[in-house]
């Protein structure tokens, strides 16, 4: 997914034009390989202000720049699943699949990746996807049993992958109309309602979806949000509360992020992200809850493959009041 109100020649232009330049691209389009390495610099929470270890009840736990010399396809990240141990598995905007182990310091903040592999999504049947109409993945999932689903734009639809391998198949998605840019970036399986369970949220209207492997798809609430704001990812968390990442853009003020912790009575948490704070394209959402009952969340930023912008994965801590 583009920025958000980036959806002209002119809006990127003028992001390339405000933004800082970091490291260029590589130059030779390397095709991506079965295992790639991952070079990870750590970032501030706020480079104007190196003490500055918080937002409200967020504990910032530290955070990674991360490029490949390897191949040209290690950008765009739009969604992410990590797991308790570190495995993580993020899909692109190319229709790519990046897996890998997180690695911490004993203080238990994220020092980089090791194991990492960028392989291809296949299409219905087994070839890999073609073009940015078939291939622009913003949304995925685990479901209990290992299967992944995956939200695409485009051309709206969401497509199952078996954990034991073997060709996807569609799954139920929501009867509607989303915008070409502005589809289902938000979807998250939602194992207390059920073992096929999973919700979805179209960016640009907020609205929300309940759907169920074996029986098509419920409209539930809409998201309140600002009109510039879309939602970007979801996650669910103990006690019947979700996570929501919300997200925007304009060339005044750059990249915008908020998560919004939801429970049955409302918001009850929120972390709000601006400039001079370390932002960027914040698409992805992971959320794990701890033993001591704190949540640990990382944001991932899609680059949108321009230089002006980075992969940052930030880390946060989080525990509710009650």
């Amino acid at each position: 997914m583009r920025l958000a109100g980036a959806r002209s020649a002119f809006a990127l232009l003028a992001l390339a034009a405000c933004a800082p330049v970091h490291a260029p691209l590589p130059t030779a389009p390397v095709a991506a390989g079965d295992r790639i390495a991952v070079t990870a610099i750590a970032v501030p929470l706020n480079p104007q202000d190196l003490a500055q270890n918080r937002i409200g009840d967020f504990h910032y736990a530290g955070g990674l720049a991360l490029t490949s010399p390897d191949t040209a396809r290690f950008h765009g990240l739009s969604d992410m699943e990590i797991s308790a141990d570190g495995r993580l598995s993020a899909i692109s905007d190319e229709g790519d699949l990046l897996s890998a182990r997180l690695s911490f310091d004993s203080k238990g903040r994220p020092i980089g990746l090791t194991d990492t592999a960028l392989t291809v999504l296949s299409d219905l049947d087994g070839k890999p996807l073609q073009g940015k109409l078939e291939a622009d993945a913003e949304g995925m999932t685990l479901l209990a049993n290992g299967d992944r689903l995956v939200s695409f734009e485009q051309r709206h639809r969401i497509w199952l992958y078996p954990a034991a391998g073997g060709l996807p198949r569609a799954v139920p998605s929501p009867e509607t109309q989303f915008p070409a840019n502005g589809g289902m970036e938000a979807l998250s399986a939602v194992p207390s309602l059920g073992p096929d369970v999973y919700v979805a949220a179209g960016e640009d209207s907020g609205e929300t979806w309940t759907c169920r492997l074996s029986d098509g798809c419920v409209q539930g609430p809409t998201i309140a949000k600002p009109a510039e704001f879309g939602v970007v990812a979801v996650r669910p968390l103990p006690g019947g509360r979700m996570a929501w990442l919300l997200r925007a853009w304009d060339p005044v003020r750059g990249s915008r992020n908020s998560l919004q912790i939801h429970g049955p009575g409302g918001e009850i948490a929120r972390l709000d992200m601006a400039r001079p704070l370390t932002v960027d394209n914040y698409e992805a959402l992971a959320a794990i809850p701890r033993k001591d009952g704190s949540v640990r969340f990382y944001l991932l930023s899609d680059d949108n493959f321009q230089s002006s912008q980075r992969t940052l994965l930030l880390a946060f801590d989080w525990k509710p009041s009650k």
